[in-house]
């Protein structure tokens, strides 16, 4: 039988999910919010960062994360967050939440402000270790995240896919939307070979996402 392209990510052993626990149970601090990339903090160690559309569950999931429930600020309006939001994560790396790209509700000079800089930042930043690109799994991959992946492609940053709002679907639903993902995803040579598949309500995938950013070098 041949393997499915893209699995889903192995359960974590238990030393790399102990590391995720205590990763995310100790502190986790606001840093900063950029609006430009002068404003980034200094490239002194090792970051990932989350990326999606507009409304994908990103505030969700990073409040899931780490066990706090307003750490990034849930909205249910498209392109809330404006800004690139850092977080410390004890005091050896950071975690990054990226403006929502594709519909927001904004006017369109301020859209493409932050398109930008989530861009620049995206295709500049050397300490990024990897980047989570956030999928609906009621919508699956659309062409807006087409464009950051390309981007991703090109820039040599390694990405993965992590399906957000799993428990909005029947699973047959969540399977037919793999098999989109996966067929997606083998255009993206950047593109990390596992999935993880997430719902910040029910917890499904939380401590696999935890191990995995835990023990990213």
């Amino acid at each position: 039988m041949t393997a499915l392209p893209f699995p889903l990510a192995v359960e974590p052993e238990f030393a790399d999910k102990e590391a995720g626990r205590l990763l995310f149970a100790g502190p986790v601090d606001f840093v900063k919010g950029v609006v430009a990339m002068s404003g980034l903090p200094a490239p002194d160690r090792p970051e990932v960062c989350f990326a999606g559309r507009s409304n994908v569950g990103k505030s969700s999931l990073i409040n899931a994360l780490t066990g706090r429930k307003s750490l990034a600020r849930a909205s249910n309006t498209p392109g809330r967050t404006q800004e690139i939001n850092y977080f410390a994560l004890g005091a050896d790396r950071y975690m990054v939440d990226l403006p929502g790209y594709g519909y927001a509700e904004a006017p369109v000079a301020i859209v493409a402000k932050w398109q930008a800089l989530l861009k620049s930042y995206l295709a500049g930043r050397q300490t990024l270790r990897r980047a989570f690109v956030l999928i609906d799994t009621r919508h699956g991959v659309k062409a807006v995240d087409e464009e950051i992946m390309a981007l991703l492609d090109r820039s040599a940053v390694t990405f993965q896919a992590v399906l957000t709002k799993a428990d909005k679907v029947s699973l047959a639903e969540r399977e037919k939307t793999l098999e989109q993902v996966r067929g997606a995803l083998s255009n993206h040579p950047a593109a990390f070979p596992e999935l993880v598949v997430t719902s910040s309500e029910k917890g499904d995938g939380i401590e696999t996402l935890r191990a995995i950013i835990a023990t990213l070098e």
